[in-house]
């Protein structure tokens, strides 16, 4: 039986973008469980006792219905370098609970703080967020992402994005990357590709 996975931030109380995860589980429930009763997340969050002050990460479990969700408090990443990783994972419009493809490209990172995945000679993600790289003008995110994020997904419809093939040659076109899931915003985490490329020629 397969499993998905939702990742919803919740900031003092508050769950953020439920709409957007609501939309991504029927979207998975429809493909794989096409008879079965939708939940609610909303309902079914505010049936919890849920924290309501600080940072929190919400995993949902859910297959035919919701398995399990918990809360772990949220302490954001500190990442200033990535190893650049070939890989053939599929690109999906849902979160499979099941993450032992991106475990195994996260354990090739070496010293580095994160990968940097490439499928097909184009740039996709990194091993838990959505990218996008700045060109001096625009943001641009990979047009076919392993994940489709909920973040990624708002940061689109308000035009903040725009998405488009991002070939592996053309990094050194790019001035920053930003990194973003549901978890960290967008803005949070940037780099310069100017550090990305030293550390990738140098191994």
């Amino acid at each position: 039986m397969c499993q998905f996975l939702e990742t919803i931030q919740l900031c003092d109380g508050q769950f953020m973008r439920l709409p957007r995860h609501q939309s991504r589980l029927e979207r998975a429930m429809a493909d794989f469980y096409p008879t079965a009763i939708i939940p609610s997340l909303s309902d079914k969050l505010a049936a919890t006792c849920f924290p309501t002050v600080g940072l929190y990460k919400c995993r949902v479990i859910y297959d035919s219905e919701i398995r399990l969700i918990e809360f772990h408090s949220y302490v954001h990443p500190v990442i200033s370098t990535l190893k650049i990783v070939e890989t053939d994972i599929p690109s999906l419009p849902y979160k499979m609970a099941d993450r032992t493809d991106y475990q195994a490209v996260s354990a090739l990172k070496g010293d580095c703080d994160d990968v940097l995945l490439v499928k097909n000679g184009l740039l996709t993600d990194t091993s838990y967020c959505n990218i996008a790289l700045f060109d001096g003008e625009n943001w641009v995110t990979p047009l076919t992402p392993l994940i489709q994020g909920v973040t990624r997904a708002q940061l689109l419809e308000e035009g903040k994005l725009v998405a488009k093939d991002i070939k592996l040659e053309e990094l050194m076109n790019f001035q920053k990357i930003a990194l973003f899931n549901a978890l960290n915003e967008f803005g949070s985490i940037q780099l310069d590709i100017s550090a990305i490329l030293a550390i990738n020629i140098l191994k």
